[in-house]
């Protein structure tokens, strides 16, 4: 996946998730950040790694994002890695 792909990928996960509130809280709490935080930082490369982060940490939650968006299951991980950081260990 290039990295133009991953950032559309996981701005659409950030899109996603602020329509689930329970989730866009966790999002919110984990990051420290605001809504106009998280609004101001929607084209962060690192930001974006994040929310791809936040969203694999919870399988059941990636692959009903992969599934909403009509992605495949490893879509998520693979537009992580190509993110800042995600050359990282991945250990969630």
């Amino acid at each position: 996946m290039t990295r133009p792909e991953a950032e559309a990928l996981a701005l659409e996960a950030l899109i996603w998730l602020s329509g689930r509130e329970e989730d866009l809280q966790r999002l919110l709490a984990e990051s420290g950040l605001g809504p106009d935080d998280v609004r101001r930082r929607a084209r962060d490369p690192e930001f974006l790694g994040f929310v791809m982060e936040a969203l694999l940490s919870d399988e059941a939650l990636t692959r009903a994002f992969a599934a909403a968006v009509g992605a495949p299951p490893d879509a998520p991980l693979r537009a992580r890695a190509a993110l800042p950081g995600g050359d990282a260990p991945f250990w969630t």
